[in-house]
Parts: C-alpha cells; sequence; structure tokens
C-alpha cells in the first residue's frame, strides 16, 4: 500500500494566479493561438466559402479528408525528433528553428489558398487546403514538444490551459471572425470571390503572432542537451535515423513501469465524455432546439464555460496532488454527462441547455487540461519528446475515433436519457485503473516533476 499522496505545499491564490503571467507560459498561450487559427480554415470556414461559391454539396462532403494529417501526425513527429532544420535551427535552436519553418510554410500555405476559386478549380482548393492542414498538424507536433521540454511539471496544466483557450480563441477568429469579415467586405462592395480571398490572407497574417512567439522564446534546456547528440549523427542515413527514432521513442515508452497498462488508461480515461460528446448536436435537434439556438448557446455561453473550466483546471493542478487532480477531473467530467439525462426528460427548455451545455463545457476542459499535464509528464525522454506526446495524443483520440463510431445504433437502441447514463457507466474502466495505477504509485513516482 503506497502513502497517501502528500502534496507540495499549496501555493496561495495569487501564486496560482501569477503562474500564467510567467514569460514562458504567455510564450506557450500565443503558440496556442497559432496552432487553433487554422483548424477552422480547412473545416467549417472552407466549407462555409465553397458552399457560399455554389460548389455541389457532394464536393464539399468530400473535403472532409483534408483533416486526416491531424489524425496521422504521429507517423512524421520523428522527423521531428531526428532531425534539425537547416540554418534556423543553428541559430534559433532544435525546436524554435522547426516552430518557425513550420509557421512560416503555414503562411504560405494559407496565402496560396486565398488565391484559389472553390468554384473554378476545387482541386486545387483540395490541395491549398491539404498543404495548410498539413503544415498546421505539423506546427501542433513541434508546439507540443515544446511546450511538454520548456515548462516544469508544476506549470503544465497552466501552460496547458492557457494554450487550450488561446486555440479556441484562434479557432473563433478563423471561424466566426472570418465569416464576419467576408460579409464587412461584401457590403463595402468587394466580390464574394475577393472578400474571401481577402479574409483568407487577413488569416495568414495573423500567422505572425505564432512566429513573433517563437522569436521570442527561449529554447527549451532539455532540447540543447540533444543537440550535441543529433550533431554526432548528421552523417547517417536520414531514412534509418528518422525508422530508429521511432523505434527507440516507442521501446523507451515500454520501458517504463506498467507501461502496457498506463498506455490502456490513457485510451479510456476521456472515452465515456468522448463518446456523449460526439452525439451532442444530434441530440439537442431532436429534442426541438434549432440550429440558431444551440450555436448562440455553444458558442456563448459553452464557450465562456470551457475557458472558465480549462483555467481551473491549471490551477487545481498546480495546488494538488497528481493523482487528486486525475480522479478530481475524472469524476467530474464522468458525472456531468447525466445533465444530458436530466435534459432528455426536459426536453425543449432554453434555461436548462443553457445549464447543461455549460456545467458540461466546463467539466471537459477541466478535465482535458488535468489529462494533458499527466500526458505531458510521462514524456521523460527529450529525444522523445515530439513522436511520444503525438502517439499519446493519437491513443487517447482512440474513444472519439472508433468507440463513438456505433454511438447511432445505442441511441436508437436504448434512447437519449439511458444513452447518456450507459456513456456515464462507461467510465468505470478507466476509473478502475486510475486506482490500481494510484495503489502502485504510479503517480507518485512523476510527482517529484512537481517539485
Amino acid at each position: 500500500m503506497t502513502a497517501p499522496d502528500t502534496a507540495t505545499p499549496k501555493p496561495s491564490f495569487f501564486d496560482a494566479m501569477a503562474v500564467y503571467l510567467k514569460p514562458r507560459v504567455l510564450i506557450v498561450l500565443f503558440l496556442g493561438f497559432s496552432s487553433g487559427l487554422p483548424l477552422a480554415l480547412t473545416g467549417t470556414t472552407l466549407q462555409a466559402w465553397m458552399k457560399t461559391s455554389n460548389v455541389d454539396i457532394r464536393t464539399i462532403g468530400l473535403f472532409a479528408a483534408v483533416g486526416i494529417p491531424y489524425s496521422i501526425k504521429f507517423l512524421w513527429a520523428p522527423i521531428v525528433d531526428a532531425f534539425d532544420v537547416p540554418l534556423l535551427s543553428r541559430r534559433l535552436g532544435r525546436r524554435r528553428g522547426w516552430l518557425v519553418l513550420t509557421q512560416l510554410l503555414l503562411l504560405a500555405a494559407i496565402v496560396f489558398l486565398s488565391f484559389c476559386n472553390p468554384a473554378t478549380a476545387p482541386g486545387l482548393v483540395a490541395f491549398g487546403a491539404l498543404l495548410v492542414a498539413a503544415t498546421s498538424a505539423t506546427q501542433d507536433i513541434v508546439v507540443d514538444a515544446f511546450r511538454v521540454e520548456s515548462l516544469p511539471e508544476n506549470e503544465q496544466a497552466a501552460g496547458m490551459a492557457s494554450y487550450v483557450a488561446a486555440y479556441r480563441v484562434g479557432m473563433l477568429v478563423s471561424g466566426a471572425g472570418t465569416l464576419v469579415l467576408v460579409s464587412h467586405l461584401q457590403d463595402t462592395g468587394f466580390s464574394l470571390e475577393a472578400s474571401w480571398a481577402a479574409a483568407y490572407l487577413a488569416m495568414a497574417i495573423l500567422v505572425v503572432i505564432g512566429i513573433m512567439a517563437s522569436l521570442a522564446a527561449t529554447e527549451p534546456d532539455l532540447s540543447r542537451q540533444v543537440e550535441a547528440q543529433h550533431a554526432g549523427l548528421r552523417r547517417e542515413n536520414p531514412l534509418r535515423r528518422a525508422v530508429d527514432t521511432a523505434v527507440s521513442a516507442f521501446v523507451d515508452f515500454l520501458r517504463q513501469e506498467m507501461a502496457v497498462v498506463v498506455l490502456v488508461f490513457v485510451a479510456l480515461f476521456k472515452l465515456a465524455d468522448a463518446m456523449a460528446g460526439v452525439m451532442n448536436t444530434p441530440f439537442f435537434l431532436q429534442i426541438g432546439f434549432s440550429l440558431a439556438e444551440i450555436a448562440a448557446i455553444s458558442k456563448g455561453v459553452g464557450f465562456a464555460a470551457m475557458l472558465a473550466g480549462g483555467f481551473a483546471g491549471g490551477f487545481f493542478a498546480r495546488a494538488y496532488p497528481l493523482a487528486r487532480t486525475l480522479w478530481t477531473g475524472a469524476l467530474l467530467q464522468t458525472l456531468t454527462i447525466l445533465v444530458f439525462s436530466a435534459q432528455a426528460l426536459i426536453g425543449h427548455n432554453i434555461l436548462a441547455l443553457t445549464f447543461s451545455v455549460a456545467i458540461w463545457n466546463f467539466a471537459d476542459a477541466f478535465g482535458t487540461v488535468i489529462f494533458v499535464g499527466y500526458l505531458s509528464a510521462l514524456c521523460q525522454s527529450p529525444l522523445h519528446t515530439a513522436t511520444q506526446y503525438a502517439l499519446l495524443t493519437a491513443l487517447a483520440t482512440v474513444g472519439r475515433t472508433i468507440f463513438s463510431s456505433g454511438t447511432g445504433y445505442l441511441v436508437a437502441a436504448a434512447g437519449w436519457f439511458w444513452f447518456f447514463v450507459i456513456c456515464t457507466a462507461l467510465a468505470a474502466p478507466g476509473l478502475l485503473l486510475l486506482w490500481w495505477l494510484q495503489m502502485r504509485g504510479h503517480f507518485k513516482r512523476l510527482e517529484p516533476k512537481k517539485a
């Protein structure tokens, strides 16, 4: 039996809040904005551009495939770990060199996409969107590695809270912000085509925020330790070097105690709320809410609650031991699923939906920040940070990408009330593994990094 968690002394409220103003946390915040900005440009915003350009709805549906690079980015993450960027890495450092390179490529890709026309050249638009998605996914790999290596463990949750908040703001700017800008430009006399091109160019300019943050940052000490090792490997075959990095990253992780159990726990931790979350919009529509009502509540109260939950998670993670924060996040994100069961009984009621969306978004963001702090603590080798973190986050999405595929059949068989009850019950295996790992001191072994 392990000793109960005895945390490092709890910081005061002002100490806990002051962490968000530390330069390295602020750098992560601006990098979060840069990471969130491109997502809508290849998703909902691009769909709106194509729809207003009278592109066939079947073609628009096919464009969902341009988001594939975000799901398979772990395949090229070893390249980021294995190689340095010529010139840039020499001047800026290993991680910052990759940051600036990916951001410059992202800026160029968005500019290229802005000059395409969905009505006359949808194939070229698809190519441009794929370029944006690929460079954006690569930027995410580097930003994650930079964040993990530059922040001490007791600042990881705060850094992630800042990152998530800025990421959502970036998505909001490139989503709703782009649509507002296009509408305004049309009102002032621009053609539809020129309005969209100008709006995308404006989004490209905003990538400069991330570039400035990368230039203002300092190279993580952990990354500097690897640079000497890279210098001795530059004559190796590039393909062999990348493969060796991928294999060694996997082997290095499996050497950790209880590694397989940890991987299963990572896959199960967000399973319940991922399965519930994927069916939220169909649920709201079926019980009588309009798209306008759903959008107003989700973008308003839901967005504010998400920001509050993220920062609350960061505050809590700094004040309490890792195991306690994971228990709090797991129970909170699980039990709040039941508000949707209550909503199924209440039916169409704006006040009830506002409460349901607010509490669920708060709990989901709280749990996400806590969980990402834990994933960051698992990546202990600066040689493999990008690869290991990309693999862990890919595994963490199993609930959303695989198990969620059958949720429609579950709803049809059980109804909405029992569907959300079942989703809540599906958290049990993850909670059991959380208890099992805690009893064997897994989280305590990660705790010294919080000191």
